[in-house]
């Protein structure tokens, strides 16, 4: 008996430091609340240069899916908007995410409001 508590002790210890818990980006709603269309929307690891694209922004007040899989967790998202050229919202965490709205005000500048 005691010899079976001692491996059971061991197999737990092992399992809990051999699966850390797993982080990283996965897909998310994108909603656009920044009253204006987008336009060319793409996102990059924060930190890097390396833009690419998302694809298709939704419309105004919409939500879109996004398919997106990335081990990071902060990112920066870059979308034109009219009366505004480019505008990034940076260091947005993808990490344990449903939705991501991106917000925008002439005054505020660009913000995101998360839902978990």
């Amino acid at each position: 008996m005691l010899v079976r508590m001692k491996r059971l002790i061991i197999l737990l210890t092992l399992a809990s430091v051999a699966s850390p818990a797993l982080a990283g980006a996965s897909g998310f709603t994108l909603v656009n609340g920044t009253g204006a269309a987008l336009a060319q929307l793409s996102i990059r690891r924060s930190g890097t240069q390396e833009w690419k694209t998302l694809g298709s922004a939704p419309g105004v007040g919409a939500r879109m899916d996004m398919k997106f899989s990335d081990p990071d967790c902060a990112f920066d998202i870059r979308a034109n908007v009219p009366g505004a050229g480019a505008v990034t919202w940076a260091d947005v965490n993808l990490c344990d995410v449903k939705s991501v709205t991106l917000n925008r005000d002439a005054a505020a500048g660009a913000w995101v409001d998360y839902d978990h």
